[in-house]
């Protein structure tokens, strides 16, 4: 291992530095890890595109109903919300090469399993493992990236890291509608089977294990009562998504059982001689304003993600794939600029960077409010990249922020964090801006179903799918109604829009106040050395 130089001048020692062996290979490392985070991503963009297909009839389908295919898609998001502080907290206490592996592991075997679900429950059940999985996954990835990158290469790593994370957003509907328009709707889930085994044995070759070296003792009641308060949390913000009504008892009650245990548990925190999480980290303005922006822009982005599906599909009439090609400018946006995201940094600083990154995504979703059904492709284009963008020189920066707020030992903890504020804060942007969303839409039908059968009109009104098929079902006379639900989705999704613009205008207040701005320039020594400034990494000696 090579070390840096002890210090002469009465300045702190350096960092140990990372061992040379793994320094030589951590690009490598790194295509490893973006590898398995984007089959974990991947996944569950891959399902959106299947919903209308597992809703299908035996033997096309399983013949799920809507209910039943929410909760495909949310016990997946309720489980693996739950169990991300967790699986970090594990990663830093037993290895989080282990983790990785365990978690990579599970997520293909529940994959497969998924694969031969022979009813809705059982799907349920499996993307529920699927979950548990994946929770051990995604925290590990970026733990690791920081113990085999010095910290000068850090943001680089991290900014490549995020755009495999764009990357895998974009292209899953485009997997997923390949798969579905030559094989049965299962292909969704038994690809990740040959991909989690290539993944396995490229960790086990490459990836080296790290883990906190002085733990202390475990924090068994903090760690029970993170993992009970989060999935209250997330289940109260999926119920009231479902039920697009955030008053009713079935919905306060999780949300503020989940909101009281996770106040007690930084009430034992505070007071723990070995807290399961160090809650003084949140004291700092950097640390709590960055893991403040991750939530909300990812409230925003994947509030409008849910709506600009429908828009794609349901009024503008695109098929999945062809939805799918449409988000590849945010992709392309995000792998071109989240690698290059630290150079801006260093010269305008995290503050003025993050604030514009987040401004061009509040612009980006704005713009929903103008779109109508005959809006050019290229303008989508536009705006999908003008997303990537903005969202590119955000969570590279926001994310080096929490990572390096905290010591080198407590990655996993970390890591934890960010993407435990990501997938709630995801989580209730879909609820919320859902929820208005079909508020809206509902209040725009409603006088337009005259022509259903009175026992169909409330189904008929809950979204723009199911009046259209109402419509079909009228025959002729069901034209008029088709007219009427695009006009009703449109103003809904106006309005959603400016909604979700107005949360990503909020990160970028947050961010501007509270963030770090460009740092002073580290003054030069007469010899030509840095003052104050990081070490830089040493060559190995070699002999």
């Amino acid at each position: 291992m090579s070390t840096a130089t002890p210090p002469t001048d009465g300045r702190p020692a350096a960092a140990p530095r990372v061992p040379e062996a793994v320094h030589r290979r951590r690009w490598a490392i790194l295509g490893v890890l973006m590898f398995s985070l984007l089959i974990v991503v991947l996944d569950n963009s891959i399902l959106n595109v299947a919903v209308k297909t597992i809703a299908a009839p035996s033997p096309t389908g399983l013949g799920a109903t809507q209910s039943e295919l929410e909760w495909a898609i949310n016990s997946y998001t309720l489980v693996f919300a739950g169990l991300l502080f967790t699986s970090g907290l594990l990663g830093d206490r037993i290895g989080r090469k282990k983790v990785l592996l365990f978690g990579t592991f599970v997520f293909g075997a529940a994959s497969a399993l998924a694969a031969a679900s022979g009813s809705p429950a059982e799907l349920i059940g499996y993307r529920a493992l699927m979950g548990f999985g994946a929770a051990f996954v995604m925290p590990a990835t970026l733990a690791v990236l920081m113990n085999v990158f010095e910290r000068e290469e850090q943001p680089k790593a991290i900014g490549v890291w995020a755009g495999s994370v764009g990357l895998g957003i974009a292209i899953g509907p485009i997997t997923g509608g390949l798969l579905l328009e030559h094989f049965w709707w299962g292909s969704i889930f038994l690809v990740n089977v040959p991909v989690v085994v290539v993944a396995l044995i490229a960790m086990a070759v490459l990836v080296p294990e790290s883990k906190d070296p002085a733990p202390g003792r475990i924090d068994p009641f903090g760690v029970v009562l993170s993992v009970i308060g989060l999935v209250l949390l997330v289940y109260g913000i999926i119920r009231g998504g479902e039920l697009a009504d955030f008053t009713d008892v079935t919905v306060l009650a999780p949300l503020l059982g989940g909101l009281a245990v996770l106040a007690g548990f930084v009430r034992h925190e505070k007071r723990s001689s070995h807290p399961a999480l160090d809650v003084t980290y949140f004291r700092k303005p950097a640390f709590a304003a960055a893991v403040a922006a991750v939530a909300l822009v990812f409230f925003a982005l994947m509030g409008v993600t849910f709506f600009s599906a429908f828009y794609l599909q349901s009024v503008r009439g695109y098929s999945a794939l062809q939805a799918g090609l449409l988000i590849l400018p945010l992709a392309a946006a995000q792998m071109v600029f989240a690698p290059r995201a630290r150079l801006v940094v260093e010269r305008f600083g995290a503050r003025a960077v993050c604030t514009a990154g987040l401004v061009l995504v509040g612009a980006g979703l704005a713009a929903f409010a103008l779109f109508d059904r005959d809006t050019p492709v290229w303008a989508l284009c536009v705006v999908f990249f003008v997303q990537g963008t903005g969202m590119a020189h955000i969570m590279p920066s926001v994310t080096v922020a929490v990572m390096q707020a905290l010591p080198r030992e407590k990655a996993g903890s970390g890591s934890a964090i960010n993407n435990t504020f990501r997938q709630v804060g995801g989580a209730l942007g879909v609820a919320v801006l859902g929820s208005v969303l079909s508020a809206v839409y509902r209040g725009g039908i409603e006088g337009h179903l005259g022509a259903v059968p009175a026992s169909a009109r409330d189904a008929a009104g809950e979204s723009i799918e199911a009046t259209l098929g109402a419509a079909r079902e009228l025959g002729p006379a069901g034209r008029p109604l088709i007219g009427s639900a695009y006009d009703a989705f449109l103003d809904a999704m106006h309005v959603t829009a400016l909604c979700s613009a107005g949360v990503a205008l909020i990160g970028a207040v947050v961010v501007a106040l509270f963030l770090p701005g460009r740092p002073r320039a580290a003054r030069r020594t007469p010899d030509g050395g840095a003052d104050g400034a990081a070490a830089t990494r040493e060559p190995a000696v070699r002999g």
